[in-house]
């Protein structure tokens, strides 16, 4: 079963105007792991579609997505696929991949319909490409690991980069995840910006009771949402994205846009929040 959702891009004046019901509705993005099904949310921000996929007992096939105007999803598309649950199957491009908690799989632009089989809860993302890129399954040992932060400042994180120019190419589709030590909670302070490219957050690991508090908007109108577990929030290109949680959680990022230089931002200054 599939459903697809579409969100359209707004300006930061009128996100200025919502209220918490608002700006949930226009950026947050819940629900999207459901038993048996494939759930997309088509974004009109760099057209990143995000969503979830639990193929459960059976098999479920990703294939035609009328939002996307094509025969098949990949037809001019690129995939990047998270598995966060235990392992499972996806098949495309004639080759079935073995994805274990904690990999990433990529699927150039043209691999075909994608088959999920398996325990695994696959997340999954997707923007247009120009050019085809090998398909490639990351291992979590594969990823290129950044520690950052430290437990003075309540951000001792690891950040684990998959579909990064350094491991694997892509078209445009950055993605990765970010891990935080115990009694770490803070990411990314100071904040900062990229109005070149939008962002996506999955936050995910979080225990029944816990929660992240997203902080988003211009800088000097910052909002925020409250996010559970394995939830999902779109951030425009022209907003801040940071956030803390009510304990250690990991977040999994993805970027679409002009560039595929992960250190293309515009910070921030402590004194310019407001």
């Amino acid at each position: 079963m599939l459903t697809v959702e579409t969100r359209h891009a707004i300006d930061p004046a009128t996100a200025k105007g919502l209220d918490t019901a608002g700006l949930r509705a226009h950026f947050h993005a819940g629900g999207i792991f459901a038993d048996g099904e494939i759930r997309l949310v088509y974004t009109h921000y760099d057209r990143l579609i995000l969503g979830g996929a639990v193929p459960g007992a059976g098999k479920l096939t990703l294939d035609q997505v009328k939002e996307c105007g094509t025969a098949s999803i990949l037809d001019r598309r690129e995939m990047g696929i998270l598995n966060i649950g235990d392992s499972g199957t996806v098949s495309a491009g004639g080759t079935d991949y073995t994805v274990n908690k904690g990999d990433v799989l990529y699927l150039g632009m043209g691999s075909g319909p994608v088959t999920f089989s398996g325990a695994g809860r696959f997340y999954i993302l997707s923007a247009p490409a120009h050019r085809t890129c090998p398909s490639r399954l990351i291992r979590i040992e594969d990823a290129r690991r950044v520690e950052m932060g430290s437990a003075e400042t309540s951000n001792e994180r690891v950040i684990l980069q998959f579909l990064h120019p350094e491991v694997a190419d892509s078209c445009q589709l950055l993605m990765g995840y970010t891990q935080f030590a115990s009694g770490s909670v803070w990411n990314t302070m100071p904040a900062h910006l990229h109005d070149r490219r939008m962002e996506a957050y999955l936050y995910f690991e979080l225990g029944p009771e816990q929660r992240v508090f997203h902080i988003m908007g211009q800088p000097d109108e910052t909002r925020h949402i409250v996010m559970a577990n394995e939830e999902a929030v779109i951030s425009p290109p022209w907003s801040i994205h940071c956030g803390a949680g009510t304990g250690a959680y990991t977040f999994c990022w993805a970027m679409a846009g002009d560039n595929v230089d992960f250190t293309d931002m515009d910070m921030v200054a402590m004194g310019d929040l407001r």
